[in-house]
């Protein structure tokens, strides 16, 4: 698989087969993945992968927890803008109403958008967990290092014919996701994400978001 396939073939997994992830698999992505870009070399990501029994510890975990503070515990920065502004609400709008329209959810059935959304707390099946931390001193430049080396684990995972879904709903729940990775006080979780394989028979794997055309986004200037 060349880059061009595994950024085209890359997409939001969100029902897993129960097939585990070779350990030495895992560790190759990320060694590789450790070349993303960084100003000045800081390197200011830390990854913390978490499988087999302490995965399932972390799954019973959040069984409970979702149920006592079913809205979280308090973000420590914003997952989104506080006033999202068209055309990117439109955009998360389309991606929800694509979504729960392959998983037969209608918009008035709350109880069940709820219910789904906790599933994003079981890692949608997934045998392998991965979160992404970073010292609370760093900026916007270096949170976008953390972007770009999650990239980077993201592509290479589907050159291992493997899949993911990136998952910032864990923010929600930094307390309870610190205290579980033993995480030092200088350093503050910013996102989860789920791997293994795809279940390739679930309506939602199909689904595939829409981009904005590049006329959109893109200006050339000069050429």
């Amino acid at each position: 698989m060349n880059v061009y396939e595994a950024v085209a073939s890359r997409r939001s997994v969100r029902e897993f087969l129960g097939e585990p992830v070779a350990p030495d698999v895992i560790r190759r992505v990320l060694q590789q993945a450790l070349r993303a870009p960084s100003g000045g070399n800081l390197q200011p990501w830390h990854l913390h992968v978490v499988g087999g029994e302490r995965l399932d510890e972390l799954k019973a975990l959040m069984r409970t927890r979702v149920l006592e503070a079913p809205t979280g515990e308090g973000t420590e920065y914003d997952i989104y803008p506080r006033e999202l502004v068209a055309p990117y609400r439109d955009r998360r709008f389309a991606v929800g109403e694509a979504m729960y329209a392959r998983l037969g959810i209608p918009r008035e059935d709350k109880a069940a958008r709820r219910a789904w959304f906790a599933r994003n707390y079981q890692f949608f099946g997934a045998p392998l967990a991965l979160f992404c931390t970073v010292d609370r001193r760093m900026g916007p430049p270096q949170w976008s290092d953390l972007g770009m080396v999650l990239q980077n684990v993201m592509l290479l995972l589907r050159a291992e014919g493997l899949d993911s879904c990136p998952q910032e709903c864990w923010a929600m729940y930094p307390q309870t996701i610190g205290r579980f990775i033993e995480l030092p006080p200088e350093r503050m979780l910013f996102t989860g994400m789920a791997i293994g394989y795809a279940d390739r028979s679930k309506a939602i794997d199909a689904l595939v978001t829409e981009r904005a055309s590049l006329g959109e986004v893109a200006q050339f200037i000069g050429i």
